[in-house]
């Protein structure tokens, strides 16, 4: 059973997309870029793009019942080498050191000015670590 979730990006409508499909355990969410979802801007700090990137994905895998726990695997793109050696990689290494998903990082071209990270992820859901209270 397929199930979707949007997260009220309009990039999701108007490019045909959902934030995150959920199939059986595993909830496959939409490479996720760093905008502030209140206020529709773009950070030019790649860490907060990092963390409001993040913010997005753990709301769309707990709509969907799992956890940034549950990761398996991450696919993420960066505006440039430095931008994830010095900057996104240490702190993907704080949020995700834990449980340690296999990771690839690219460097790419984006399409729009400004954006200096977008993560992809995959979850299975109970594939975490034990949770408290759980």
């Amino acid at each position: 059973m397929r199930q979707t979730f949007a997260s009220g990006s309009p990039f999701e409508t108007a490019f045909g997309y959902a934030r995150a499909v959920k199939v059986g355990d595993t909830v496959y969410v939409a490479g996720t870029i760093g905008r502030d979802p209140d206020t529709g801007t773009l950070p030019e700090d790649p860490a907060a793009q990092y963390r409001n990137a993040i913010g997005i994905i753990s709301r769309a895998l707990e709509e969907a019942g799992s956890s940034i726990d549950d990761i398996v695997q991450l696919t993420t793109y960066v505006a440039s080498g430095t931008t994830f050696t010095e900057v996104i990689g240490p702190l993907m290494g704080d949020t995700f050191g834990h449980i340690r998903p296999t990771n690839t990082a690219l460097v790419v071209n984006f399409p729009w000015p400004g954006i200096a990270v977008e993560i992809q992820s995959i979850a299975v859901i109970g594939a975490g670590p034990a949770r408290s209270g759980a």
